[in-house]
């Protein structure tokens, strides 16, 4: 590192975001990106420990972290910006929406704040672009195998850029009307703008993969067709089916999933057209039903569409305020946790559980609710809720957003073509060779059809490691 003793006598710099009151008037990028300079002092503070926890225990792409670290520091971008892209395909997008599990195993996170990984991260592909030091890549050996790549989000974008590096021909199929899955029509353009997708996508063409979008696999094509066409078939659809809250009053309309929501509004800033009645939270009590991420992206969203108020309910109980004992170092922490979202706006209520909603005439109007308190186990981490009784109370609301996750791959009619077999979490079974137990050995799978609704840079992971096994299974 430029100094040995940065972590003790440079400062921890935190995040920086817009201004509150002018961030909601519109859907720009809320957060701001540190100076150069901040970016190479952050850097020196690594520790360049003997054991880098946040490449092996943290990172799913086991980034070499330290490594660009020492070279950011001193100054040699390109140089850190080349060892960042020999892991990761693209730091544009975990650099904006990664939660930063390295930050959480990081070694100066023991006794101080971590290091900023993702922003250094984020600065470093950025720098790239701005420089012109990325371009296409473009095999000097065409192996003359076809790959077919159903769903272009981050598994299968990922999948598809190292297939493409390995010499093969791939073609990636898109049932919307542009690429990029969840990243593109799930993540709000308050945390990725969605031109850093279209650059990505227009240097993925530059460098040979072919895209078909507007087309959705099993209806428009056959997977019989797939599997006559191409050498292989990756399945990386996602997990695409929302967890529903089977409760009295559900049937009643203003009551939406929060999915659903969240798209229509990326449809709306991309000047896309969508058939569904527009979702509008304009001068409504909005209730959203779920803590996660999602959840705090629909109150971002709300907020911007002008909502008369937004609350969001938890049946988890608030998480310490620092790190629990549950989750010593150097796992990922579980403590509380609050997004630029909730800064802007938004009353969040804990262990509290949904019995029903009632209505005015067919529209929902209100949540009913009930208290819960939940066993803890030794360490302080929830087990098991019960009800509190005398605790049920009801919340006025014109609109509702369930966003309590998702249950596994839609069934649909390419799963039943290919003669997918599905475990008894909903995800598609795979073999360790990743493919797909079906009726053909040449379909494949990676991203949250196999392991369930995960993250961004987990789904990336797998199509990696994914794209190594078809270039095996090829050979």
């Amino acid at each position: 590192m430029s100094t040995l003793r940065g972590f003790i006598e440079i400062m921890h710099k935190k995040n920086k975001f817009r201004d509150i009151k002018r961030r909601v008037k519109d859907f720009q990028e809320v957060e701001l990106r540190l100076s150069d300079q901040d970016i190479m002092q952050q850097a020196a503070r690594c520790m360049d420990c003997g054991i880098p926890f946040c490449h092996g225990c943290g990172c799913p792409l086991s980034n070499y972290i330290p490594e660009w670290n020492e070279l950011v520091s001193e100054g040699y971008w390109q140089e850190a910006l080349k060892i960042l892209l020999s892991t990761n395909e693209f730091p544009e997008f975990t650099g904006r929406i990664c939660p930063a599990l390295c930050e959480g195993s990081c070694t100066v996170g023991l006794n101080s704040e971590a290091v900023t990984v993702r922003q250094i991260e984020l600065a470093l592909i950025e720098k790239g672009f701005e420089n012109g030091w990325i371009k296409p890549f473009i095999p000097n050996v065409r192996t003359g195998k076809k790959i077919a790549v159903i769903g272009s989000g981050p598994a299968g974008l990922a999948a598809a850029a190292r297939l493409n590096k390995y010499g093969h021909e791939v073609t990636v199929f898109e049932k919307n009307e542009k690429p990029g899955g969840l990243m593109r029509y799930g993540i709000p353009d308050f945390k990725m703008d969605k031109t850093v997708i279209d650059r990505r996508i227009q240097l993925l063409k530059d460098s040979g993969v072919n895209f078909e979008c507007n087309l959705d696999v099993g209806n428009d094509i056959s997977g019989n067709y797939l599997l006559k066409k191409f050498d292989a078939v990756v399945l990386s659809c996602g997990a695409q089916v929302p967890r529903n809250l089977d409760v009295p009053g559900r049937q009643l309309q203003g009551i939406y999933y929060a999915m659903d929501f969240l798209k229509q509004q990326n449809q709306i800033i991309g000047e896309e057209t969508f058939p569904e009645e527009r979702i509008n939270a304009e001068n409504k009590k909005v209730v959203v039903i779920g803590g996660g991420d999602t959840g705090s992206d629909c109150v971002g969203t709300a907020i911007r569409q002008n909502a008369a108020s937004v609350t969001q309910l938890e049946i988890m109980p608030m998480p310490p305020r620092e790190r629990s004992e549950s989750t010593p170092w150097p796992l990922w922490p579980y403590k509380l946790r609050t997004s630029s979202s909730h800064e802007e706006g938004c009353n969040r209520i804990w262990n509290t559980m949904t019995t029903g909603f009632e209505g005015s005439g067919k529209n929902v109007s209100k949540v009913n609710t009930v208290k819960v308190e939940w066993n803890m186990s030794k360490e302080g981490r929830p087990l098991s809720p019960e009800v509190i009784p005398g605790t049920k109370s009801s919340i006025e609301t014109d609109l509702v957003l369930i966003a309590m996750g998702f249950t596994g791959v839609k069934y649909s009619k390419l799963i039943n073509q290919l003669g997918c077999e599905i475990d008894s979490n909903s995800n598609l079974k795979t073999e360790n060779s990743g493919k797909v137990l079906c009726k053909s050995d040449n379909v494949f799978s990676a991203g949250d059809a196999v392991s369930g609704a995960s993250l961004v840079v987990s789904a990336m992971n797998s199509g990696t490691l994914l794209a190594e096994k078809i270039d095996n299974f090829l050979k």
